[in-house]
């Protein structure tokens, strides 16, 4: 499969943050703007000195975040950022988005996360509306765009991350941090699905940020909600830490989805005391993993900058496994900025390393949309999700290979 065939197929991208995906040239217009200080004033020298194509470990590929959240401080900045993602997104083929980002973060004075929520919420609708004006859409030939919001809740943070986290510890000075964190997660949960009963197109809770030391169990109550809310929930894991933290979003969060989900396979990183049998804890967690359809929302590109294993070798990455057992799969670009991807691209690179074939991408690719959480009805979904197969199924057909008809589970 050529990378012109992979963009004319229809994608999602389940799993990008906002704040990692401007554009670059926005980033410096934002910048200079806001007073915002950066390393360098042109893309060439922010390439070569903050959104590398290598880091060394996931601080460094985390440095970039501070001068993308600081521009990210006011309803235009962030009503932009959104409109601006989705039309990089539809431009290579993705046809369904759901953005996430942390609301805390740009939280200040008078500017609260209802009101961050709104301007993204905003950003997205305007650039659905604009996108499905689309003559190839409007005539029925292509699915049409959609998209959700994902609000972030984090494992860590420290008074200096924003105004929206340092009062947490004003309110809670003599409380446990766990506890402090524990109520952000817990008040942003609540916000979120008051937000989604307003209409606005939040569709799930994440829990993001250091896995180690920084268990999911201590946001259960923040997720409960969430649940009882009748939102999706993903949870970042398996990427800073063993398959016990997959384990600890699947029983603690109710996850649906497991962002990264790296190290699923490894027993040799199962540290708990209470596990006698690291291979078979293991196998079992794979198998609920496999049968409950918990999707993994796969990204190889950042995996690869962060992940010292995988750097010189893709081959090595568990989605070869993941692949291999049948398990759901999704391909996403995590952070279109700092990893210098698009979702194509990474398929692109899936194809390589692993040999897929047109109809295990056509199958992941289904995924995505089957999985999403699509702010509709069950029913609007399962039409959406049908004009997505008969176009892909189209495009391969012209394309001449066998992309096949069957419908992945």
């Amino acid at each position: 499969m050529d990378i012109e065939l992979i963009r004319r197929l229809p994608k999602t991208d389940l799993h990008v943050h906002l704040d990692g995906s401007l554009r670059i040239d926005t980033l410096i217009e934002l910048a200079g703007e806001r007073g915002v200080s950066l390393p360098a004033e042109t893309a060439a020298g922010l390439r070569e000195l903050v959104f590398r194509d290598r880091y060394q470990h996931l601080g460094e590929y985390l440095e970039g975040f501070r001068y993308t959240v600081a521009v990210l401080a006011d309803a235009e900045a962030l009503e932009r950022a959104a409109y601006e993602l989705c039309e990089d997104c539809f431009e290579e083929g993705v046809r369904y988005v759901e953005v996430r980002f942390a609301p805390q973060l740009h939280v200040r004075q008078g500017f609260e996360i209802p009101d961050v929520v709104r301007a993204v919420d905003r950003g997205l609708r305007r650039a659905t509306e604009a996108l499905n004006r689309h003559p190839a859409i409007v005539s029925g030939e292509e699915p049409r765009f959609a998209a959700g919001i994902i609000l972030i809740a984090l494992r860590f943070f420290t008074s200096a991350f924003s105004d929206g986290y340092r009062r947490y510890f004003e309110v809670l000075p003599d409380a446990p941090v766990e506890e402090v964190y524990a109520a952000a997660s817990l008040a942003l949960a609540r916000a979120a699905v008051r937000l989604k009963r307003e209409g606005l197109l939040v569709v799930a809770l994440d829990l993001a940020g250091r896995e180690q030391g920084y268990p999911a169990g201590d946001h259960r109550d923040a997720f409960q909600v969430a649940h009882e809310g009748f939102l999706g929930k993903t949870v970042h894991a398996g990427e800073d830490y063993g398959p016990e933290s997959i384990f600890q979003a699947i029983t603690d969060c109710h996850t649906d989805r497991i962002g990264h989900g790296t190290w699923l396979f490894d027993a040799g990183r199962v540290h708990g005391p209470d596990v006698d049998d690291p291979e078979r804890y293991v196998e079992e967690l794979a198998q609920v993993v496999a049968d409950k359809r918990i999707t993994i929302e796969v990204c190889l590109t950042s995996n690869q900058q962060t992940v010292p294993e995988l750097a010189d070798d893709l081959r090595r990455h568990p989605f070869a496994e993941m692949n291999r057992r049948r398990l759901s799969t999704t391909f996403c670009t995590d952070n279109r900025l700092v990893s210098n991807t698009t979702v194509s691209d990474e398929i692109a690179r899936a194809v390589a390393a692993f040999d897929l074939s047109p109809r295990a991408v056509r199958d992941c690719l289904i995924y995505g949309f089957k999985r999403s959480f699509y702010p509709g009805t069950y029913l609007e979904k399962r039409a959406y999700v049908r004009e997505v197969i008969d176009f892909a199924d189209r495009v391969l057909a012209e394309a001449g290979t066998a992309g096949g008809d069957r419908k992945p589970a």
